[in-house]
């Protein structure tokens, strides 16, 4: 099968470029960079607002994964009018192109934190939140949050208006190999070999389900079956990790290190008990890496690589995941 993964040179969308070539299908990276580009993937070096460019390189090809976005909440903070141009119109655009080339679906990238808008919490003694919690727009909370959950009505009213069909994956907090500098783990690590204390914001309670990047992208081949098609799936990491174990992994990895604590961030993810069942029975996906082993691959990675230097600025139109 011919597939097209916008953001398919972003952190993310890489390793699902190289899981998708490696199950034997034929895959089109759309990017702005070349940044992580599989050369076994052609390259579409465009921007995904670009309608008629996008509906061009999608002919051909019978499905697209839609990973293109600002994903980092402080970006979106920044300039909210971009990450709404990018996240919600950009999504448009691609469904939009979508319809345009005959594709037979659109796979969007959305995210766990739209559990954080749920009516209510389902409590310790009443299970988990599965992927059919009602919303409360009042609870709707960060723009990044807000922009995901347009992003799926979108694609739910392009089936009900054009009959084309999606897949939803929404994904728990990725790590691993190509992931930004910004995000937690890497920031532990990076400050660990730097001989710098590692700063945590808040008292370090505070847990994600986190998931690791090749893991996640395994969902990705299995997003392709048949029992995928207008469904709607949680991808949660395994097992909740507080900040504090991170640091306390990266400490046995790399240490002795310092640990200091700062007052706790804006906006920050609040964890909420989600299952992951339904990818499990209809997929047949569960993540596999445990998280002191995909921090170890990661520390592994950043060892071996190349200093990337300051890296290009990010375009105006779209940044990749």
């Amino acid at each position: 099968m011919r597939v097209a993964v916008t953001g398919g040179c972003g952190f993310i969308g890489s390793h699902v470029v190289d899981r998708l070539l490696a199950a034997g299908h034929e895959v089109l990276a759309v990017d702005t960079t070349d940044r992580y580009l599989n050369p076994a993937a052609d390259h579409a070096h465009l921007d995904i607002l670009d309608l008629p460019a996008l509906t061009s390189a999608l002919h051909g090809t019978e499905v697209v994964f839609h990973l293109a976005a600002v994903a980092d909440v402080e970006e979106v903070a920044a300039d909210p009018v971009r990450a709404v141009r990018v996240n919600i119109d950009g999504t448009a655009t691609v469904l939009e192109a979508a319809r345009q080339a005959g594709l037979s679906r659109t796979v969007l990238a959305s995210t766990v934190w739209v559990y954080g808008a749920a009516q209510t919490d389902p409590g310790p003694d009443r299970g988990e939140l599965d992927e059919h919690f009602p919303v409360d727009l009042e609870r709707s909370g960060h723009l990044y949050v807000a922009g995901k959950l347009a992003a799926e009505m979108l694609v739910h009213s392009y089936r009900e208006l054009y009959g084309q069909h999606f897949t939803v994956l929404r994904y728990g907090i990725p790590y691993g190999p190509r992931m930004r500098d910004e995000l937690v783990v890497a920031r532990f690590v990076r400050a660990a070999l730097g001989h710098r204390p590692i700063t945590i914001a808040g008292d370090g309670r505070q847990t994600r389900n986190f998931v690791y990047v090749e893991d996640l992208a395994d969902a990705h081949v299995h997003a392709l079956s048949p029992a995928a098609q207008d469904q709607t799936f949680a991808l949660e990491g395994p097992t909740a990790v507080s900040v504090r174990q991170i640091a306390d992994t990266v400490d046995h990895l790399l240490g002795p290190v310092t640990i200091e604590h700062t007052q706790a961030r804006t906006a920050d993810y609040t964890s909420r008990r989600i299952s992951a069942a339904r990818a499990k029975r209809l997929l047949g996906w569960t993540p596999q890496t445990g998280f002191a082993e995909g921090v170890r691959r990661y520390i592994d990675w950043h060892l071996a690589r190349p200093d990337p230097g300051p890296g290009p600025t990010p375009p105006t139109g779209r940044t990749t995941r």
